[in-house]
């Protein structure tokens, strides 16, 4: 795998950065909604009480309450356009407006100015709030330096992220945050803080803190909280890893051996993906996946779906017969089982087709593909 300043990042496709503009505007406009209102009906009050003075003092031509409030706007910007009154109390507002209005629009600009630009300024109110205009997003729990690098494999397949990270002394902190993602402070095992992270929302969450016990706490408690969540488990312990994928049925659960960002990060996308490695710079994707009645890979010849498909099929297992180098004449049957080569894209057209069995763990521990592959865990 590629040393950790060799990530790069793409840059985001211009419907994203739309995006994350927009998610930044509808946080800027909720945080200062409150100042505007007050804004606006300090406009409202002090219009309206010139009005009445106005009627009050005898004015020949006194102003209507449309006209009170127009003109005390202009009085904060020196555009009043109406004369000077005679009466003292109606003079004072041609020298107070400016002042208070001013005041208060300078205090609110530089508020503003700080938050649109130092991020570190926002503090937590503000990431939650980010977080909370996010959905079918992937939730990264523990920023320590797998995190770090599973938020950068997310961010270039075009995920949204947040992350979640208890001490916020960690290095990788600060870094995650520059690539605007919403970091919130708090223990993922605290139901009100995966809340601020958008639970209800997110289509997958990445367990890879320091301790199994811990990832496992939080995995069990994600799934009851949003069962059509999918989960990728950091464990060390192989035996444990296993169990708990046929036990609980967790989606996708990691090994020590299998540490790799790239596989946790591509685990968390919509394409079901079981390995994800690096040979050179080019991330390769590998994926089982058993074909569904109404799939459109149905009775079609090995060849046309891998030229249909973009994908490369090095495993067919039909139910009686497994087939590591399956002919392009071979036909594909609803419930076969295929093991493919593919681009992220492609296995996630793939994978959207053709999901996995609801009976059947997507990584089984005595799966065709380990079977295949033959790795230990």
């Amino acid at each position: 795998m590629p040393a950790l300043n060799a990530v790069p990042i793409q840059q985001r496709p211009l419907r994203q950065r739309l995006r994350l503009y927009w998610r930044d505007f509808r946080v800027l406009l909720r945080a200062f909604s409150r100042p505007l209102l007050i804004f606006f009906s300090m406009i409202a009050v002090f219009g309206l009480a010139y009005w009445q003075l106005s009627l009050l003092a005898g004015v020949a031509d006194p102003p209507s309450a449309a006209e009170a409030l127009f003109l005390v706007v202009g009085m904060i910007f020196f555009q009043a356009n109406s004369p000077f009154p005679d009466v003292w109390y109606l003079q004072l507002f041609f020298f107070m407006m400016p002042i208070i209005g001013l005041a208060w629009l300078s205090a609110g600009a530089a508020n503003l100015g700080v938050k649109l630009f130092n991020r570190s300024a926002r503090g937590q109110e503000w990431e939650a709030a980010l977080a909370s205009t996010f959905s079918d997003h992937v939730i990264v729990c523990g920023t320590g330096k797998l995190g770090y690098r599973v938020v950068l494999q997310l961010l270039k397949f075009g995920e949204s992220v947040v992350a979640i990270e208890q001490d916020t002394s960690k290095p990788f902190v600060s870094l995650v945050q520059q690539y605007d993602v919403p970091v919130i402070v708090g223990d993922a095992r605290r139901p009100e803080v995966r809340r601020r992270a958008g639970l209800e929302r997110a289509a997958a969450i990445v367990c890879c803190t320091q301790d199994d016990l811990t990832n496992l706490d939080i995995a069990l408690d994600a799934r009851e909280a949003n069962p059509n969540i999918k989960v990728v488990l950091r464990m060390f312990d192989g035996d444990l890893a296993a169990k708990i994928e046929r036990g609980f049925g967790i989606h996708t659960a990691f090994s020590a051996s299998a540490l790799a960002a790239p596989a946790f990060a591509a685990a968390a996308t919509r394409a079901h993906i079981e390995y994800s490695f690096y040979v050179g710079d080019t991330l390769l994707h590998v994926s089982q996946l058993t074909v569904a009645a109404d799939s459109p890979l149905v009775n079609r010849l090995m060849e046309d779906a891998e030229r249909t498909f973009n994908m490369t099929v090095i495993m067919h297992h039909t139910g009686t017969h497994m087939h590591l180098h399956p002919k392009h004449d071979e036909v594909i049957h609803a419930g076969d089982t295929l093991v493919v080569f593919a681009t992220l894209d492609a296995l996630g057209e793939i994978g959207a087709m053709t999901p996995p069995r609801p009976d059947q763990p997507l990584y089984a521990s005595q799966s065709v593909i380990k079977r295949l592959f033959k790795r230990r865990e």
